[in-house]
């Protein structure tokens, strides 16, 4: 029976085959590899247990493997949150920077307008105090037995935004009576160089009209022309607009005939120059050079008149004036006059009583 040979692998009996010793081995081995590389609470878990027997360690290895094969082999990936983008605003940095500027501009121009505002009402204050507005214009001295005709502030009187128009038709209103005046020395030198010639002309006549024109045009332009434009925007009168865009178009109008200087009309120029240019002595030749320039210098005011002439017909239309307004005005302002009302009385009564007189004469006949 001893020299039988034995068959290894003939079992003797029912073994368990997990309790090989190298098999747990392996398992406890691949178990902490498993553990370290994916998790390592379970590893450390697992290698903190005390040593079992083979038959518990078997058992507690079977979740632990689950656990394992159950990791995900790809690390997690955080998907991205798609949202859109918040609208685009620039930067406010230069708007806040212009709104600070264009508010000290502002406050600035308000601070001029307080003080002007001011300044004027202590004017006001003034020229209550004296109870009445006394005549400046024109400036006479006190010891002259005339006195000045007109009050004339324009910083008082004017708004502050027509303030340079008006002084600009003042100005101008100078220039015009200053080349009147030298207009005066130019016939001169035109009657002097005839007559020292022996030429036939008008130059005397035109000498006597341009002294004349002088004493006339200065007085009847200021009142005529400057005044009603003054008014105007004193008073914001439509009536006194009509009146300026009549009479200082009718003045554009002589200005352009004044720069001709047709011979015997009051005034040198362009012709009366050429005539004596063609004589070719030396005193005409000077005559003539001064008569261009006094030609030239009617030009250039008439060329100002029409710049004037427009800026104050713009304005005008900004306003809101018409025709309708200016004949309302003319019927409160003239006709509401007492001394027209009584001049016009006057008038109506006499005509009434020559009338009933020539029908008592008739019937008596």
């Amino acid at each position: 029976m001893s020299n039988q040979p034995v068959d290894n692998f003939v079992e003797t009996e029912d073994r368990n085959p997990f309790e090989d010793p190298v098999i747990l081995e392996a398992m406890r081995t691949q178990q902490e590899k498993c553990n370290r590389e994916f998790n390592a609470y379970i590893g450390s878990q697992a290698f903190n247990q005390p040593e079992a027997s083979t038959s518990q360690t078997y058992f507690d290895a079977q979740p632990i493997v689950s656990q394992m094969v159950s990791v995900p082999t790809q690390p997690a990936v955080m998907q991205p949150t798609i949202e859109p983008p918040p609208p685009y605003s620039p930067s406010l940095s230069w708007q806040n920077t212009a709104a600070a500027e264009d508010l000290r501009r502002r406050q600035e121009e308000l601070e001029a307008k307080a003080a002007e505002l001011q300044r004027r009402e202590d004017e006001i204050q003034r020229s209550l105090q004296l109870q009445a507005r006394r005549n400046n214009f024109p400036p006479i001295p006190s010891n002259c037995p005339v006195r000045p005709c007109f009050y004339q502030d324009i910083s008082v009187d004017i708004p502050l935004e027509f303030q340079k128009l008006v002084r600009n038709g003042y100005h101008l209103w100078i220039a015009y009576v200053t080349v009147l005046l030298i207009n005066i020395f130019g016939s001169l030198a035109y009657f002097v160089a005839t007559a020292h010639n022996g030429y036939s002309n008008n130059s005397g006549v035109t000498f006597g009209m341009s002294i004349l024109y002088m004493i006339l045009f200065s007085p009847c332009s200021f009142v005529c022309w400057f005044r009603p434009l003054y008014n105007a925007f004193r008073i914001d009168s439509s009536f006194n607009f009509f009146i300026f865009f009549f009479i200082f178009f009718f003045q554009f109008c002589v200005t352009i005939l004044q720069s001709l200087g047709i011979d015997g009309w009051g005034t040198v120029g362009f012709i009366t120059s050429l005539w004596m240019f063609s004589h070719g002595s030396a005193g005409a030749t000077a005559a003539a050079v001064m008569m261009i320039i006094i030609g030239l210098l009617f030009v250039v005011l008439a060329l100002l008149d029409l710049m004037i002439l427009f800026k104050v017909h713009r304005i005008y239309r900004s306003t809101g004036a018409s025709f309708a307004k200016a004949q309302q005005e003319f019927a409160q302002d003239v006709m509401g006059n007492r001394t027209v009302q009584q001049a016009a009385g006057n008038l109506v009564s006499s005509a009434a009583q020559n009338t009933v007189e020539q029908s008592w004469s008739a019937s008596r006949y």
